[in-house]
């Protein structure tokens, strides 16, 4: 039994970033991909704040959004947990994201909880690389975030926060794909980078199979869906594995094996290789115009022919927080016991939650 009184002090602050745009855009409407509500997405952010003031945190930072979910989830949220909501400008756009993240590490923030997809947390990871985050799904179709229960989430995140957990213990630096073009710019993906032909800058819609010349994989996952599997179903490599993976394709009729993959959630096509191969940590991988670099599902940079980009696999993305990890050495150390009366908007219970 711990003793109460080395229970570590009450501090810290949990940002929550909740993308109201995530889980909902058309991509659904052309697979069989699940939606996310504004409704479920205020309370799941509900539930973060829970298990971070459960575990200690005794500030939450919110941003202000067109559709309210960060607002409306706690606004009447009776908790003793104070919550300061940064307006940021927000336009509804994926500058909202990222002056938000800006916000939260400027007002210090010890970790973040981030609601939404792989674009949503790749814009994070572009905002605030070094951040410690819990990235929590709101949809089907996702490989960065994890399908995770939000108040497990937010203990996570607060045991952090709270300083009750070193997070370098309970993190692992993400892998990402990291691109540097020849004028200088530079851009990142945190699962896939890809090249299609035949394409446009900003399209939506699932990727046609045939279109797809390269892939460049940080996490090669066979349990996933979108680009990810291309590579996962030849050559896995997995959030713990030190290498990437790189794969070439071909059109219909130009050769290369049939490959049967869950291009998007209820929908499989066939890709067909030309090759797969590992990539090490930091190795360069140049791609070749003409075509559309699309970074994480988003297709963002045209390339024009014979302008190259250059690629590495790297592990300079933000750390993320393992639950499981987290709470396992919360039950080690005690950590719950001896925490006193918790209020949860229904009234003083004798145990926490």
């Amino acid at each position: 039994m711990s003793d109460a009184s080395h229970t570590p002090p009450l501090r810290g602050a949990v940002g929550i970033l909740a993308n109201p745009r995530a889980g909902g855009d058309v991509r659904r409407l052309a697979a069989r991909a699940s939606s996310s509500t504004l409704e479920s997405k205020r309370n799941q952010v509900t539930r973060v704040a829970v298990g971070a003031r459960a575990a200690g945190v005794r500030k939450v930072y919110i941003a202000r959004d067109p559709m309210r979910v960060a607002v409306g989830a706690l606004e009447n949220l009776a908790l003793d947990l104070e919550v300061e909501v940064l307006d940021v400008g927000a336009e509804h756009t994926a500058e909202d994201t990222h002056r938000a993240t800006l916000a939260m590490r400027s007002a210090g923030c010890g970790a973040l909880a981030v609601l939404g997809g792989d674009g949503t947390n790749r814009i994070v990871a572009r905002a605030w690389p070094e951040a410690f985050v819990v990235p929590i799904s709101t949809g089907t179709n996702n490989v960065f975030p994890r399908m995770v229960e939000a108040t497990i989430a937010g203990a996570a995140a607060g045991l952090v926060a709270a300083d009750r957990l070193d997070g370098a213990e309970v993190s692992r630096p993400a892998k990402q794909i990291q691109l540097d073009r020849a004028d200088g710019a530079r851009d990142i993906a945190l699962i896939d980078a890809g090249l299609f032909v035949d394409d446009i800058v900003g399209n939506l819609m699932p990727v046609e199979p045939s279109k797809i010349r390269s892939v460049v994989l940080a996490r090669a996952e066979p349990a996933a869906v979108g680009l990810s599997p291309i590579g996962g179903l030849l050559e896995p490599s997995g959030e713990d594995d030190d290498f990437g993976v790189v794969v070439t394709c071909t059109a219909h009729d130009g050769g290369g094996r049939p490959l049967l993959v869950p291009i998007s959630p209820g929908l499989y096509r066939t890709v067909h290789v030309a090759a797969a191969r590992r990539v090490a940590l930091d190795e360069p991988i140049t791609l070749d115009g003409p075509g559309v670099l699309a970074f994480d599902g988003d297709r963002e940079i045209a390339l024009a022919p014979g302008e190259k980009a250059v690629l590495r696999v790297t592990r300079g993305g933000p750390n993320v927080i393992s639950v499981e990890r987290a709470l396992r050495l919360a039950a080690e150390r005690g950590l719950y016991l001896d925490r006193g009366p918790f209020h949860d908007g229904h009234g003083i219970l004798p145990e926490c939650c």
